[in-house]
């Protein structure tokens, strides 16, 4: 399947997505962007210095990634982003009438597991792989911004927990929650299908694909593609690593990821980060 042509509309030349690099929300709407060749540039947050920011511009008393901002409004949340552009910006390739409400029943699924996946992982990462999570944490950062990440990490990180509600029960309860979700997709996978709706590639694999990153590591994922994050996960991930999901998790990477436009992780930004 090829992508949807390139949008002409004044108002997608005007789009500006405000993410976290590594948070699986983002890449979602960032990958439907990507795929539909819809024009936007992509600015990666850091994390703490985001708040005020996302306050302000998602007006809706949260601090939450990731952000679209239009020539009209900042649209907070990625259901939201897909509602506006299914209504300003639609047709789309991934967001089809037909098959619409399947689509976003199975978008809501895994949304539904984005802070298990998230607190599952901080968890078991936590005092182990400390030094990758500050990279993480302050590669878009700023070199004052870095330094305070640095040298607040201990409050930070306990602050993070909290919010998370990171204890060894809700852990626990992630992983089952995950493993319940891996099961439910390869119960429809059974059958042999390579797409989760009416048989074509959708919004509905992205979001699958996009929430289930950070366990499957497929190599053309921006962040978790690394290695390195591979690695410092392992222990982590090992339950699953080869499991069929996983395996369709990089298999549809693998299709249709394609390039990354908005900017932010071109080959250029990432010299001049290096």
């Amino acid at each position: 399947m090829t992508a949807s042509p390139p949008m002409n509309s004044a108002d997608a030349a005007r789009l500006t997505l405000y993410t976290f690099a590594m948070s699986h929300y983002s890449e979602k709407i960032r990958w439907t962007l990507d795929h539909s060749r819809i024009p936007y540039r992509e600015v990666c947050m850091t994390p703490v210095f985001h708040m005020v920011p996302a306050l302000r511009m998602g007006k809706r008393g949260q601090t939450t990634l990731p952000i679209l901002q239009t020539r009209a409004k900042a649209i907070q949340d990625s259901p939201r982003i897909l509602d506006w552009l299914t209504e300003n910006l639609g047709p789309l390739d991934v967001l089809p009438q037909s098959g619409m409400q399947q689509i976003r029943a199975v978008e809501q699924r895994f949304d539904a597991i984005g802070k298990d996946v998230a607190r599952f992982l901080y968890a078991n990462s936590f005092g182990t792989a400390d030094e990758h999570i500050k990279r993480l944490w302050t590669d878009y950062a700023s070199p004052g911004q870095a330094t305070f990440i640095r040298g607040a990490y201990p409050v930070i990180r306990w602050a993070f927990k909290r919010k998370l509600h990171i204890t060894p029960k809700r852990s626990d309860i992630a992983r089952e929650r995950i493993t319940q979700v891996i099961d439910w997709l390869e119960a429809q996978l059974k059958d042999g299908r390579t797409y989760l709706v009416n048989d074509r590639f959708s919004a509905a694999d992205i979001t699958a694909a996009a929430l289930l990153a950070p366990i499957a590591c497929p190599s053309e994922h921006p962040v978790y593609g690394d290695p390195q994050f591979a690695q410092s996960m392992a222990s982590a991930i090992a339950p699953w690593r080869h499991r069929p999901a996983l395996q369709w998790v990089r298999q549809i990477y693998a299709l249709h990821r394609g390039e990354l436009q908005g900017g932010a992780f071109s080959p250029q930004a990432q010299r001049l980060r290096a």
